[in-house]
């Protein structure tokens, strides 16, 4: 796709089709669109279109007309004005977008200072580009015949010459942010029989070295033998059924200007590539879309390349640990008791709770590197998904501070998070009688929150730590225009980069 600003209105007027934005007042009982900054020809056609007063303006609406004079035209709701807001911009821009795309045309032109309704150009700028990048998002890698995008142009338009280098940038940034989204995507929604462990650690090593180019980011790529050297055995318990081996993959990231004072955070993936149970095996349906369970090592990784292309002004370290959870007569079984890289010991009740039994090692590794931050992404529990639903994701963490930056990072990109407790009662619940822990809880109750509880037993060294279960969104949002209704979402992906570039460590 290409994006480009237009100041003089010179290529606003090539577009093939033009996006006019409206808003929604209420009139008595009435909703009614409000024409904002319309041509006065155009706003005096539109009066005449019957069927027009069906338009009510409300956020996301559309309506498509043709002018006598030539050219196509999309009204555009936001909404109430006071209520139309970035995420009711990025929402209707993409559902614009959409319309556009089935008219099947090759440009579009979308009017900036008409959108601009937070009062920053370059923001606004970013949110169509964002948007629209996002929203034709398609996985076909496995289709035969594949279809092309009609739109190839989209012309942003603004008088506002003064804010061109501000736009720019904006745009770069979204170029960024988006380009790392969509890799998760296209992590998430790889096909299991392709996706080994191996293959997967080297689709991120070559996008390290195609996307990162020129930057201080260095890769370590561990095999199994190195793995077992760091004594990650509950890590190996995991693949212990696998006819592959696991790779625990490790990025790190140097700023241009380091001080002794310059902060360094900390990324933790699950990369379940896929998660049969084990031997406490799951349900056949169950089973359908578990090649989605390395989710969280995607986020982590995209978060990671959005932050570094931004020129984070921190350290960054990604850790990955990448396996697959399959049953066979080497399979870990349930009652078994496995020594962690920290030395105590899990009594793994359950074969299907594996993604803790991963992520506690790589967290004890990460550990090891000193970092100021540890954040942490897993697909972890269904018990997220029934407690916060496929809207938001859970956040869990040792520091209250830590949570308030995070919230402030998913805030100003509109993502949702909620934080979820761990209390001493969950803590006592992961005890084990004849281990000093067990891998799953003594009830059915609070499964997110006693997952973290366990989690936290391998975070060392006085680290702030934050843990995302991102089991309810790391695919198919539907309530999302710019999201895929089906396949992996991206989500939480802005957040941390947020977090990476602009939070406070």
């Amino acid at each position: 796709m290409n994006f480009l600003v237009d100041f003089d209105g010179k290529e606003a007027a090539k577009a093939k089709v033009k996006v006019l934005v409206a808003f929604q007042k209420k009139d008595g009982d009435k909703a009614v669109a409000v024409k904002s900054g319309w041509p006065k020809e155009l706003s005096a056609y539109w009066d005449t279109i019957k069927t027009s007063c069906a338009f009510k303006g409300s956020c996301g609406e559309t309506y498509q007309f043709n002018c006598p004079e030539g050219g196509s035209y999309i009204a555009l709701g936001l909404g109430e004005k006071k209520k139309a807001k970035a995420e009711n911009i990025r929402k209707a821009v993409s559902k614009a977008f959409k319309a556009v795309e089935s008219l099947k045309t090759e440009s579009v032109c979308f009017d900036a200072d008409q959108l601009n309704n937070i009062r920053s150009i370059d923001n606004t700028a970013y949110i169509i580009s964002e948007a629209i990048a996002l929203t034709e998002y398609k996985y076909d890698k496995y289709l035969s015949k594949k279809k092309e995008r009609d739109v190839k142009k989209v012309v942003i338009f603004t008088k506002d010459k003064k804010s061109r280098k501000k736009i720019e940038k904006a745009l770069d940034k979204a170029s960024h942010v988006t380009g790392a989204v969509n890799f998760a995507r296209d992590m998430v929604n790889e096909v299991p029989n392709v996706q080994r462990s191996d293959a997967y650690a080297k689709m991120i090593e070559a996008d390290v070295k195609k996307n990162l180019k020129g930057t201080s980011v260095k890769t370590k790529i561990l095999n199994k033998a190195q793995i077992k050297k760091e004594n990650m055995d509950l890590f190996l318990s995991v693949n212990n059924g696998s006819g592959f081996e696991p790779r625990l993959v490790h990025l790190s990231y140097t700023p241009k200007k380091v001080t002794k004072n310059t902060k360094h955070i900390a990324l933790v993936g699950k990369g379940l590539v896929f998660d049969t149970g084990g031997y406490s095996l799951k349900p056949g349906a169950a089973m359908v879309n578990m090649k989605f369970d390395m989710a969280g090592s995607a986020t982590v990784y995209a978060a990671f390349r959005a932050a570094v292309l931004q020129g984070s002004p921190y350290k960054l370290t990604c850790v990955l640990a990448i396996t697959d959870n399959a049953v066979s007569s080497f399979a870990t079984m349930p009652d078994s008791v496995v020594k962690a890289r920290n030395g105590k010991t899990v009594e793994i009740l359950n074969t299907d709770a594996e993604g803790r039994l991963a992520l506690a090692d790589a967290l004890d590794y990460t550990c090891d590197l000193e970092p100021n931050v540890v954040i942490d992404a897993a697909t972890l529990t269904g018990a997220c998904l029934v407690a916060l639903g496929q809207e938001v994701a859970g956040l869990m963490s040792n520091d209250d501070k830590l949570v308030a930056n995070l919230k402030k990072s998913a805030a100003n990109v509109d993502e949702y998070v909620w934080q979820l407790p761990i209390i001493n009662e969950w803590r006592e619940e992961m005890k084990s009688p004849i281990a000093d822990l067990q891998n799953i809880g003594k009830s059915r109750f609070a499964g997110t929150a006693t997952a973290a509880a366990f989690l936290e037993n391998f975070i060392k060294n006085d680290v702030s730590w934050a843990h995302f279960d991102i089991a309810g969104i790391g695919d198919s949002q539907k309530h999302l225009p710019y999201c895929p209704t089906k396949g992996g979402s991206g989500l939480i992906v802005r957040t941390l980069a947020d977090f990476m570039v602009n939070g406070k460590v």
